[in-house]
């Protein structure tokens, strides 16, 4: 019987998906996409706390055209990102848009980008119409976007089983695409892994890991900050978890604890308020990559500073007011605190005060609100920019900065580069993040730098280096500045 003409078939190591065939709104290109191709088994029963293990082969054709289950679960709520959860056991798959869902011969293929989503080690969704992979597609690239499991059954301690199994999960997924993207019409000898927040904090997790190294090629971070969780935090909020579940902290312990109910006492232990964001600045978040001393041998910054992935070129870079929303209703407040009071709160060093206000005496006139996100971004993300290039010495880096300002909030918050990056200002969920009419032709520029770079390694602005420092700074206008990231140099 024939096949309808929107719809496509693929043969993997695994075997046969059917995925159907788009049209790219404003463009003659179509693109073709396959949702839900599991790359592991569902990490259910005795494979809960395992290293996922790869899909066992399937007879027949399986249909690739829904989202498949993800990690997260239930209703997210309003979320920056429209990030929806979707039912189901089999939470480890991959979404893959091709213009050529043909086999590529060696060295013919697409360029293959692989993002990584974001949502701080806890929540999330590959399945975002945001990250819907058309116009990469109608750019001559094949993109690819992943899932991994989440929050404590990711990234928790737990004695007797594997430890960082979110991370195996990415390698997992990576080695899925080394094998099987030829046959989308993809070159895995030309993959950028990319991803936002959480998702930057993963690729560069994986650009200082050796064992992954030969799974990607490029690497493009926005706004990531890696987790590096230390063994003796991560026992502690095991340890927290299990005394609160009334079982051992190991692995026959915790299997017995419903996953619903890990999620309950997982948002318990890592709830976090004003009196402990100094906390969160200093030790970063409760769950995330962990350095174990096997998966992830050493913190991230170390390991590129040993010359780790100095071969493979890195973008990276952040918004100006990553988490300013975090105070926006806090004016009113905030005024009656002393502002060497909310200097420790933040936990901003004594000895660098004086010069972080002078350089940022701008963000100081605008309030202490205003400032107050300022400080949080920039010891969260925007630090992490400079220091990961200089950490990489002469290694091919580039940094950026996104500066243009909501048209909802009046600066450039946390997520709203991701649309610009995708090209999908067209996309739902817009106006609540991005205001009315957000640029089209900033996304133009971004969004052209992220392909140039996918597909030959330079997005297109001089690199960093010592002597400049030279970023991108993506506005209205874009412009190219030396020292972009001067105010945060008082940083330790």
């Amino acid at each position: 019987m024939r096949e309808p003409d929107d719809l496509v078939e693929v043969t993997t190591t695994a075997g046969t998906v059917r995925g159907r065939w788009r049209a790219i709104p404003g463009s003659e290109a179509r693109s073709a996409a396959f949702l839900g191709i599991p790359f592991a088994e569902a990490p259910v029963g005795e494979l809960r706390f395992a290293a996922p293990v790869p899909k066992a082969p399937w007879d027949g054709v399986r249909d690739a055209l829904a989202f498949g289950a993800t990690a997260q679960r239930g209703d997210p709520g309003v979320t920056l990102i429209p990030e929806p959860s979707v039912e189901g056991e089999s939470t480890l798959n991959v979404n893959v848009f091709t213009r050529s869902p043909a086999p590529a011969a060696p060295g013919e293929g697409l360029p293959v980008l692989v993002w990584i989503h974001g949502g701080g080690y806890v929540a999330g969704s590959p399945a975002s119409p945001w990250y819907d992979g058309r116009n990469f597609t109608r750019d001559g690239v094949v993109t690819v976007t992943i899932s991994y499991r989440l929050g404590f059954d990711g990234f928790g301690w737990v004695e007797g089983a594997p430890q960082n199994r979110g991370v195996l999960d990415w390698l997992l997924a990576l080695e899925w695409v080394q094998r099987n993207v030829a046959a989308f019409g993809g070159d895995p000898g030309r993959v950028t892994i990319a991803g936002q927040s959480a998702g930057g904090g993963a690729v560069l997790t994986l650009l200082g890991m050796e064992r992954a190294q030969h799974l990607f090629h490029r690497v493009y971070a926005i706004s990531g900050a890696t987790a590096d969780v230390s063994e003796a935090r991560a026992r502690r909020l095991a340890g927290e978890i299990a005394r609160e579940a009334g079982v051992p902290p190991t692995r026959e312990g915790f299997a017995t604890v419903p996953e619903e109910r890990i999620l309950e006492l997982q948002a318990k232990a890592t709830e976090f308020g004003p009196d402990s964001l100094a906390t969160i600045v200093e030790e970063g978040l409760h769950l995330g990559p962990v350095v174990d001393g096997d998966v992830v041998k050493r913190p991230t910054r170390q390991s590129l500073r040993m010359g780790i992935g100095a071969d493979k070129p890195l973008v990276l870079g952040a918004t100006d007011d990553e988490f300013t929303m975090t105070f926006a209703d806090a004016e009113r407040k905030l005024r009656w605190v002393p502002r060497p009071l909310l200097l420790r709160k933040l936990g901003l060093p004594k000895a660098a005060r004086k010069r972080y206000l002078r350089d940022n005496a701008d963000v100081v006139a605008l309030g202490k609100a205003r400032l107050a996100g300022r400080i949080l971004t920039d010891m969260m993300f925007r630090v992490t920019v400079p220091r990961t290039a200089v950490d990489r010495g002469e290694a091919p880096t580039w940094t950026y900065r996104f500066s243009w300002p909501s048209g909802r909030f009046g600066y450039a918050e946390h997520c709203l580069d991701v649309p610009f990056f995708f090209d999908c200002l067209d996309g739902p969920a817009m106006e609540p993040l991005a205001g009315p009419n957000p640029p089209q032709p900033l996304a133009d520029e971004i969004h052209g730098a992220a392909v140039r770079f996918v597909v030959d390694g330079d997005p297109g602005w001089p690199r960093y280096d010592a002597e400049t420092r030279m970023s991108r700074v993506y506005d209205i206008p874009t412009r190219d500045a030396p020292d972009a990231y001067e105010s945060v140099k008082s940083l330790p």
